[in-house]
């Protein structure tokens, strides 16, 4: 069996104005130090990315791209097995 060392799951999707936008949760396991971040959006223009923790956390994650990026994949670097969230806007 192939353990998958990266996902993204979906927690809201909405509007603002005119612009989307898509929450989430990143789970890093098996050494992962990031990956795709797959929103469906067709640019997009901000997006945060904020671990998960009870400490400080010692390398933020951090976006791999310049923006606006015309696709709707982020790909983000994160500390290994890093699991945290995002909000990415967009068009």
């Amino acid at each position: 069996m192939v353990k998958i060392a990266f996902t993204v799951t979906d927690i809201r999707r909405g509007v603002i104005g005119d612009l989307r936008y898509v929450m989430g949760k990143y789970v890093n396991d098996s050494g992962s130090t990031g990956g795709e971040v797959p929103t469906g959006l067709s640019i997009i223009q901000h997006m945060t990315l904020q671990a998960k923790g009870s400490s400080v956390i010692a390398d933020a994650p951090a976006l791999n791209e310049t923006l606006p990026l015309s696709s709707g994949d982020a790909t983000i670097v994160t500390a290994s097995n890093e699991t945290g969230y995002f909000l990415a806007v967009g068009i």
